[in-house]
């Protein structure tokens, strides 16, 4: 099983562009900051377990292009055309882009800023998530005669979107409560420890 992006349209929920990662990342790096009601250090103690929303969650990890590796027939643009790919997901269209220069051309007080498609990362059937891409650092390793890329490596970074981030009912907001409930039921499958094994007696007083 491959792991990968998928760019959806938010309103039919149809693929219109499916990213699939040429090697799976050996390591992914997740980082959890709870929202917590209460300001750190202070604030109304009865605020001090509550939680204000979903937790912000990134997403890291390096992805390796290699042209020479491909299963296909290699491309005569080396890793190109994946790092063009990769790219678009982070750039507005050109087309796009004149439009809103030919608005301000004609005076437009206020060009609305070009939204971009939703974007939703998968690593399994259990990971399904709608994410914005915040970091990509792209270092070309190799080169053939013509200074194409023929060897990447991609450190992409990830930023988990949650119904604090999308308008209620978007299909990324419902994708997201979907993942969370998938953990939930992960939680329901790990079963529940016991005091004595932490040293405990019957209870907690």
């Amino acid at each position: 099983m491959r792991s990968g992006l998928v760019v959806v349209d938010p309103q039919r929920g149809t693929p219109q562009r499916i990213i699939v990662l040429q090697f799976n990342p050996d390591s992914l790096e997740r980082s959890l900051a709870p929202q917590a009601a209460g300001a750190e250090g202070g604030g109304d103690r009865t605020e001090a377990l509550r939680l204000k929303g979903p937790a912000v969650e990134t997403w890291k990890f390096t992805a390796e292009l290699d042209a020479t590796d491909q299963l296909e027939v290699p491309s005569p643009n080396g890793v190109h055309p994946q790092l063009a790919t990769l790219e678009s997901l982070v750039q507005p269209a050109s087309a796009r882009l004149r439009a809103n220069q030919a608005l301000a051309a004609l005076g437009t007080l206020e060009i609305t800023p070009v939204e971009a498609p939703l974007t939703l990362f998968t690593w399994g059937a259990k990971r399904i998530l709608p994410v914005r891409l915040t970091e990509l650092a792209i270092t070309e390793e190799a080169f053939d005669i013509e200074l194409n890329p023929i060897r990447a490596t991609v450190a992409v970074g990830l930023r988990v979107l949650t119904v604090g981030d999308l308008p209620t009912g978007h299909r990324g907001a419902e994708l997201y409560l979907a993942h969370l409930a998938q953990k939930e039921r992960l939680v329901g499958a790990a079963g529940d420890g016991r005091l004595g094994s932490l040293g405990l007696g019957g209870g907690l007083q």
